[in-house]
């Protein structure tokens, strides 16, 4: 791989940039139409200098009046949109102008109920990089189409009534940047788009593995293939497991040009039938091949022209990175989509080379509350305020109606762009997603980073979650983890490498452990496999769309324990 050129983030803003900076928030074009009403009121009213002062005084007025909400503060609202009929005057202008493109389900990490929030049609320009077109070639994009439900708003001639989807972000955003609206799903799902592998019906299929086999079908089937994109580095990492189960069986509807008989496929065979046909070559190269995912770069011997992966892989994702590298073969580019929250888009790639370094976007108002301060608004610090070094949550007034939103995570200034000043943002954690245990909090990263410092004992960690273990007193910390391989030969030793990290990390831990009211961490290894096949049972218990899900770094949920219980193959 090339060194990257671009230039490292500056330390410190110059005063320039601190006013390109100001200007750019104070201009957003979030606040554009509102301004410009304010200003035409105001001439009307007085002289032409006023709405100037005008629009002076109501930015002020923003900053000082406006709270921090949660979606607390929303749900109530967005309620509306789920009523049974929903009445148009209901819901017209309810958080922004008009009516919802569509409504946005997250993926509840933290492994509490999701969330719903109203997406407006955004106005030409507004980027939002679901899919990366700036790659090029032949690319396998893996997204889905499918909608937890339709939401019909009848119109207030209760004749005419617009019909919009309840679906994953991702899906909603793919729907509105392409024109694929709900209501020409018909005549799309016949299409294949322009150097897709994929044609579209198969993103409207619902049974999570059967969703990814069938993208893979269609990507084996064609050696030109440059691009993978996926949502999430875990996505990436069943796609490939699925074609290592599933090998013979893609391999021989390649060559027979025939659909194989996967749940799920009935309401798309009939468009997905005619699109595949005999290829006996491209079915015996892929033989000669053969599995082999024990060899470094297997996917550049199935694809030798592949260039790049996208997907992202910050954060508790990172843990994916050396298996995907793997699979992959020093050469081909693993590459961040970018800073993606339900609510919003947040950050940029600033650095191609680097997967967790991000461009503030402009799109919408990014706002930072300083961790070490009260959780209130006087706390929020401006864009040109920053401090490199320093830790902030993320908090963001959105085109879609969100006002000082707080979105949870946290975030360490990198420094900033010397072009243009925006803040370089690091992603560091989820807020307030920890465990607290006689009455030590321990964050989500602390309890990575522990397991990360274990692995040299323990063996390659690809996934993992962690629990209370309460089966004995005292209470402690509960690993649940897949490995890449087997168990390491000192694997014995990855309890006491993990208590020492935890003790490193967390004082309160330490305390809690010396006097013995917190029990030393447990480790369970799972069977391989086993978080895809969580993935999959949760898309199938949610009816949401495939390619969203993500397992939390901590698993309050009774059932998902239980479920992880029942696949627990060694116990250290």
């Amino acid at each position: 791989m090339f060194p990257s050129c671009v230039p490292p983030p500056i330390d410190a803003l110059t005063f320039e940039l601190s006013d390109k900076v100001k200007g750019r928030t104070e201009e957003s074009p979030i606040f554009s139409e509102f301004l410009r009403a304010i200003e035409s009121s105001g001439d009307a009213a007085t002289d032409a200098g006023y709405g100037e002062v005008l629009n002076k005084a109501l930015l002020e007025a923003y900053r000082t009046t406006i709270p921090l909400t949660t979606y607390d503060a929303y749900k109530p609202f967005v309620s509306r949109f789920l009523e049974q009929p929903c009445k148009h005057d209901k819901v017209r202008d309810l958080f922004a102008p008009g009516l919802p493109y569509f409504l946005a389900v997250s993926s509840a990490t933290s492994g509490n109920s999701t969330k719903i929030f109203a997406i407006y049609r955004h106005p030409p320009g507004t980027y939002f990089p679901v899919l990366d077109p700036g790659l090029g070639g032949k690319a396998c994009s893996v997204y889905s189409l499918t909608s937890r439900q339709v939401v019909e708003v009848q119109g207030p001639d209760a004749e005419t009534s617009t019909r919009f989807p309840v679906c994953l972000s991702s899906t909603g955003r793919i729907r509105m940047q392409n024109g694929m609206d709900i209501e020409k799903d018909s005549l799309m799902v016949n299409l294949t788009m322009p150097n897709a592998t994929s044609p579209v019906a198969v993103s409207h299929i619902r049974n999570y593995r059967s969703f990814l086999l069938m993208h893979a079908l269609f990507a084996l089937a064609d050696a030109k293939l440059q691009v993978i994109h996926t949502l999430f580095s875990t996505v990436f990492l069943d796609l490939v497991r699925y074609i290592e189960e599933e090998w013979n069986t893609l391999v021989d509807s390649i060559e027979k040009g025939e659909l194989p008989c996967f749940k799920g496929l009935d309401h798309v065979r009939e468009y997905l039938e005619p699109k595949i046909h005999p290829n006996p070559s491209r079915a015996a190269e892929l033989r000669t091949i053969g599995i082999a995912t024990d060899n470094p770069g297997w996917l550049v011997k199935i694809w030798p022209e592949l260039k790049a992966t996208v997907c992202i892989a910050s954060g508790i994702f990172a843990m994916i990175m050396p298996k995907m590298r793997h699979y992959l073969g020093p050469d081909v580019f693993i590459r961040s989509r970018g800073y993606v929250a339900s609510e919003c888009y947040v950050g940029t790639v600033y650095d191609p080379y680097d997967l967790n370094l991000f461009k503030a976007t402009h799109d919408d108002i990014v706002e930072y509350l300083d961790v070490s301060l009260e959780e209130t608004a006087a706390s929020l610090v401006s864009a040109w305020n920053v401090v490199a070094g320093h830790r902030y949550e993320v908090v963001v007034t959105t085109r879609d109606g969100m006002w000082r939103h707080r979105l949870g995570d946290i975030v360490e200034i990198a420094g900033f762009d010397p072009c243009d000043g925006t803040p370089i943002l690091k992603f560091v954690e989820r807020r307030n997603l920890a465990i607290r245990l006689t009455g030590s909090e321990t964050s989500e990263k602390q309890l990575a980073d522990a397991l990360f410092a274990a692995q040299d004992t323990l063996g390659q960690v690809i996934e993992f979650t962690v629990i209370v273990d309460d089966r004995v007193m005292p209470r402690r910390f509960g690993y649940l983890v897949e490995l890449q391989d087997t168990v390491g030969p000192t694997a014995d030793l990855a309890r006491a490498k993990l208590r020492e990290a935890l003790c490193l990390s967390n004082r309160g831990v330490k305390f809690t452990l010396e006097v013995g009211i917190l029990g030393n961490p447990t480790i369970r290894i799972l069977r391989p496999g086993t978080f895809s096949d969580f993935r999959k049972w949760k898309v199938e218990l949610a009816n949401t769309g495939a390619g969203q899900t993500k397992v939390p770094v901590v698993l309050w949920d009774p059932a998902a324990q239980e479920w992880m219980f029942e696949r627990v193959i060694q116990e250290l």
